[in-house]
């Protein structure tokens, strides 16, 4: 909560409007469906992820918008001048996932503490939502950390998309597939236009590093995934 209460320090009141307006919004519209005390959760740990967007942009002095809501598609941020190099985008990339997965943990150690079935679900999806965002394709969280190895690593994300979609039939699956086809299309060009010269060419070690830790963090969000998944009602039957 110190943590919480430190980065939203740093948004203007009317960011902290917006941020709030649209938080609110969202918990309304998911307690008809989820049930109020869900939604809240639900919301918080996508509030978190975004946090860690937003703390890692500051940190690279970059010009960023409070984080907005919107029901059933998510939230996001607005970075106002874009990364001047592709280390840039893969630190404020990684670091949504970073802090989402932080904040699931937190979930699920509470439900192991107090065997809440609510914080188990709440961790649950928290899990899913992290490990959801590092597919590797842009605009996704994945997307903007794998280009630092290269922009078609994209096409590997195009199977992970279709799959998902042929099994939920989700609108915002389909819309993220049309955001993402024009990223996948720039790596015929070499990366998406507009980028400032000799924005890919970074050390090799640091490729790797970022390579480890993309594998590294979807590998664990991929077991507590399903570790959580089996202690649920729903995966125990």
């Amino acid at each position: 909560m110190k943590i919480l209460l430190l980065l939203l320090g740093g948004l203007k009141f009317g960011k902290i409007a917006l941020t709030g307006g649209t938080m609110l919004l969202s918990m309304v519209v998911y307690s008809f469906i989820f049930g109020w005390w869900y939604a809240v959760g639900f919301v918080l740990l996508i509030l978190f992820h975004e946090l860690g967007h937003y703390a890692a942009a500051k940190q690279r002095n970059l010009n960023v918008g409070a984080p907005t809501f919107i029901p059933f598609v998510g939230a996001w941020i607005q970075l106002k001048e874009q990364p001047m190099d592709v280390e840039t985008e893969a630190y404020v990339g990684i670091a949504g996932p970073v802090a989402g997965t932080f904040a699931a943990m937190a979930c699920y150690y509470a439900a192991e503490y107090t065997q809440s079935q609510l914080l188990l679900a709440l961790a649950y999806a928290g899990f899913m939502i992290n490990l959801f965002n590092l597919i590797p394709l842009s605009p996704l969280d994945g997307g903007r950390i794998t280009a630092i190895i290269s922009p078609k690593v994209w096409w590997l994300g195009v199977p992970i998309l279709i799959g998902l979609f042929v099994m939920n039939h989700s609108p915002m699956l389909l819309l993220i597939a049309i955001m993402a086809i024009p990223h996948v299309m720039s790596t015929f060009r070499g990366g998406p236009p507009g980028l400032p010269e000799r924005y890919y060419e970074v050390p090799l070690t640091t490729k790797v590093s970022y390579g480890l830790y993309y594998l590294g963090l979807a590998a664990f969000l991929g077991i507590m995934s399903y570790e959580t998944h089996l202690l649920l009602p729903s995966g125990r039957g």
